[in-house]
């Protein structure tokens, strides 16, 4: 079975469109397994601003004390997770909900207790627990959060824990699922780019602003998965066996 880890932010799940279902339930029907890992940041800055916690950010990773953990967690783990497993189903494809952390699926040690507090680096993924509900037919969803050291959890980027779960599943494709139908010159879509055209577009200024962070967690990603999308979440991502968005590729494009 070949296999497709999908990564969507917080910000993007609530704009999920039917041809997004329609496009995951294409790759199903043409054997697909399919695994699902989640954000939602924009929903935790809400519940601390709830709780009066400031939230304060170091190289792109959310600083996580106990009260942000916590919020963390009742995000991830509560309402988000509930809510896409809801809205798989919905659409006909079986889906079961998983806290990361539960039987170690992510396991990660401190990034900088010190500097970050509970943010952590994935290390392992248990890969045993996914294939059991993949070859059941479930579609895992998977929140960002790990199991770390000495009965700790800990937060974990969601690019990153997409990134190690598609190693760890040899997965075909890794889709960074995003509000763009991919990188653009001159409002035409780039299907496919290579780390030298991309690298080249950002030092021309094609790839600019919020991108550039896109493209370089795309170009990370190729070091564990073969090929890389980044797709739009309001389009249709896959039809008839094609694929659309931009397609990053370790050799050089044709």
């Amino acid at each position: 079975m070949k296999t497709v880890v999908v990564k969507c932010g917080g910000s993007v799940l609530k704009e999920l469109s039917q041809s997004f279902f329609d496009s995951m339930k294409a790759l199903i029907d043409d054997d697909y397994q399919i695994v699902f890992v989640h954000g939602g940041g924009p929903e935790i800055n809400a519940m601390l601003e709830q709780m009066n916690v400031e939230s304060e950010f170091k190289n792109g990773l959310r600083v996580t004390s106990e009260e942000v953990l916590q919020a963390a967690e009742l995000v991830l783990s509560g309402s988000m997770n509930r809510k896409l497993v809801r809205l798989l189903e919905q659409q006909g494809i079986p889906a079961i909900g998983l806290q990361s952390s539960d039987q170690g699926v992510l396991q990660a040690d401190f990034i900088d207790q010190e500097e970050l507090g509970f943010v952590g680096d994935v290390t392992d993924v248990n890969k045993q627990v996914l294939e059991l509900f993949l070859q059941a037919e479930l579609l895992p969803v998977l929140t960002p959060i790990a199991k770390g050291p000495n009965g700790t959890v800990l937060n974990v980027n969601a690019d990153h824990a997409a990134g190690a779960v598609a190693y760890a599943l040899a997965a075909d494709h890794l889709l960074m699922v995003t509000d763009v139908p991919g990188v653009l010159k001159d409002g035409a879509l780039l299907p496919s780019l290579t780390a030298d055209e991309t690298q080249a577009l950002i030092e021309s200024g094609v790839i600019s602003g919020g991108m550039i962070p896109k493209v370089n967690t795309a170009l990370k990603a190729l070091q564990s998965c073969g090929h890389v999308h980044i797709v739009s979440g309001k389009k249709p991502f896959y039809e008839n066996g094609t694929w659309h968005g931009t397609q990053f590729n370790k050799e050089e494009s044709s």
